[in-house]
């Protein structure tokens, strides 16, 4: 199915290092228009620092990131400005400022990269609230919300420029089981009515079995992609040691 999409996002040859130390070496994969991806891996695998480069945050040692064609690390000016309009990003902690209110925080980047008038702004961000369910919540501070709604606020403002691409880093970090799965269904839903193309860096095994059309499983071992594919074929007919290690859950001495 995913074989006549378009590659919305390549990685090309990519390698990154800080200080010299190698961190991921030669990596390549692409993301399809309209996917749920996922890239997970045990901790120190190299899931973070995958995600900040895709974002354009650091440079690669080598290789190339492309969303939408462009080459995110090599645009500049108003090419780059544009082009990180085209994703948004939710951070593991969600982010929101704490010393706005939610519908503040959501219509922060319409008016940093907009010049739409307040009305229009104020409209747009309960819209995005609402996407979400929280347009009942809007006066509320950052600290007067729940984990789970705090993420779902820092998704409506990561949709608040009406992106292609969404990026979640640990989306499920620090909820509960019930909650966790009210995003996953969240996800599902903006993926399938709003079409947008998800990036979702995890290592929780419900999330992934839920709603991730295609995984890459990242190793420190090998610097790299140890397996890539469908998460049940992954989980069930791999021949990787550390595969098959990482989705039973089992400690494995022997690899």
């Amino acid at each position: 199915m995913t074989a006549e999409r378009e590659a919305i996002i390549r990685v090309e040859n990519f390698t990154a290092a800080y200080n010299g130390q190698v961190v991921l070496e030669d990596v390549n994969f692409e993301v399809f228009t309209g996917e749920i991806f996922f890239i997970l891996g045990s901790s120190g695998s190299g899931k973070s620092t995958l995600l900040k480069h895709m974002i354009g945050l650091y440079q690669p040692a080598v290789g190339r990131i492309f969303i939408e064609g462009h080459d995110i690390a090599a645009a500049q000016g108003d090419e780059r400005l544009q082009l990180l309009r085209t994703f948004g990003v939710m951070y593991q902690s969600g982010a929101l400022f704490g010393s706005m209110t939610l519908l503040e925080n959501v219509s922060l980047p319409l008016e940093e990269f907009t010049d739409l008038p307040p009305d229009a702004i104020r409209l747009i961000a309960l819209m995005k609230l609402k996407q979400v369910g929280l347009e009942s919540y809007g006066d509320l501070m950052p600290s007067e919300l729940s984990g789970g709604m705090q993420k779902r606020g820092a998704i409506a403002r990561a949709m608040a420029l009406d992106p292609r691409v969404l990026f979640l880093d640990e989306l499920s970090a620090g909820l509960d089981p019930v909650t966790s799965a009210e995003l996953d269904e969240l996800v599902l839903r903006l993926s399938r009515s709003l079409k947008i193309t998800f990036v979702v860096v995890t290592h929780e095994l419900p999330s992934i079995f839920a709603i991730a059309d295609r995984i890459i499983m990242l190793d420190k071992q090998v610097k790299g992609i140890a397996a890539m594919g469908k998460p049940e074929e992954l989980r069930d007919h791999s021949d990787n040691p550390r595969v098959r290690q990482f989705f039973s859950r089992k400690p494995a001495p022997d690899i």
